[in-house]
């Protein structure tokens, strides 16, 4: 199960940025579901939110 769906998290927005650093590595990249252990729409909930982080300088680029 999902560690998101366990504890009842509906939507991951872009505001939540604790939950959505939890999802990367320490050079920002994006890690995957077999890591993770985030069903489908979470992870594209996560994608989604990093993604805009990294827009507003919430989050670095990685590289």
């Amino acid at each position: 199960m999902c560690r998101l769906c366990a504890e009842k998290i509906a939507l991951v927005d872009y505001k939540q940025a604790q939950i959505v650093k939890s999802f990367c590595t320490d050079t920002g990249k994006i890690l995957s579901r077999r890591i993770t252990g985030a069903c489908a729409r979470h992870q594209r909930q996560i994608m989604r939110a990093v993604k805009i982080n990294r827009n507003l300088s919430l989050m670095p680029y990685s590289g």
